[in-house]
């Protein structure tokens, strides 16, 4: 069986169990035994102390550069070799309600990278992640290769930041048609 892991940092669940040492502590234990790691930059600087360098978040907004987010991957890897994959999502804030989203998975030695959405109109951020993720692992456990994978799970996530709450609504013939070039509205 493969084994993933979304590190998913929540700095109020580590608040009384021991604050951010021991959320590190835990999780750079159960990294050493899992197949494949999902996370943004935070979860991975908090969960493992592996910060994406070059990062300034206040700039952040105008670009998605891949490239510090391959670098930190990388780290990731070197330390925990026993990782399949490893993914993360890319957000540029604009606004509240406009964002910038991408996402980056190396599979097997190489990188593969979703198509930018610049100026992505946004109702609900949270579950943007989650859905990232189950894309993800829709388009591997459905063959598709990581390539066509990362670009479900970018597709599923930003779908799903389009209408309100934690779960996504969007179906599959919604995400292929945003994979197809379409628009990231849901049509209800």
């Amino acid at each position: 069986a493969v084994v993933s892991y979304d590190l998913n940092y929540r700095p109020s669940l580590w608040r009384s169990r021991g604050g951010a040492a021991r959320c590190r502590e835990v999780n750079r234990e159960l990294a050493g035994l899992v197949d494949v790691m999902l996370g943004n930059e935070e979860d991975f600087t908090q969960c493992l102390g592996i910060e994406v360098e070059g990062l300034n978040l206040d700039t952040a907004a105008h670009q998605l550069d891949t490239t510090a987010f391959k670098r930190m991957i990388a780290t990731v890897v070197q330390q925990f070799p026993n990782l399949k994959m490893v993914a993360t999502t890319l957000r540029a804030v604009h606004s509240a309600t406009c964002n910038d989203w991408g996402a980056v998975v190396w599979y097997d030695g190489q990188f593969y990278e979703a198509p930018p959405r610049t100026r992505l109109e946004i109702y609900d951020r949270v579950g943007g992640g989650d859905s990232f993720a189950s894309g993800l692992i829709y388009g591997m456990l459905s063959g598709q290769g990581p390539q066509r994978a990362v670009e479900y799970g970018a597709a599923h996530g930003a779908l799903a930041m389009t209408t309100p709450g934690d779960t996504s609504m969007a179906t599959l013939e919604e995400v292929e048609k945003l994979l197809g070039g379409g628009s990231a509205r849901v049509v209800r």
